[in-house]
């Protein structure tokens, strides 16, 4: 994951669970193991095994297959918190390109 935080990570914190949840709806295409979404959002094992079969409970993340030992996981995009967690990260990230895009014009 890059360095420079998402608009939806400025807006509610860089707290591993916001980083968690910004990483799985940024990819949301795409699933992955507890030890990628850890490396990827630089949130420590132990820390994300707090709170993340929480999210699986609540349906928010959903396990999709496995691969040897591994277990993966993706956004559940089909639980209606997520989507309006998606929601919620379409209007931030619009808003912070409407004002990076003001921005630039009155640098002009």
């Amino acid at each position: 994951m890059t360095q420079d935080k998402t608009a939806f990570v400025e807006v509610f914190g860089d707290s591993p669970l916001i980083k968690v949840l910004d990483f799985l709806m940024t990819y949301r295409e795409f699933d992955y193991s507890l030890s990628d979404i850890s490396k990827e959002t630089s949130v420590g094992w132990n820390t994300l095994q707090t709170f993340f079969f929480g999210l699986v409970e609540k349906n928010i993340v959903k396990e999709t297959r496995q691969i040897g030992r591994a277990k993966l996981y993706k956004l559940n995009e089909e639980n209606p918190v997520t989507k309006k967690l998606i929601e919620l990260n379409n209007a931030i990230t619009s808003r912070a390109i409407d004002e990076e895009v003001q921005n630039q014009q009155i640098k002009i």
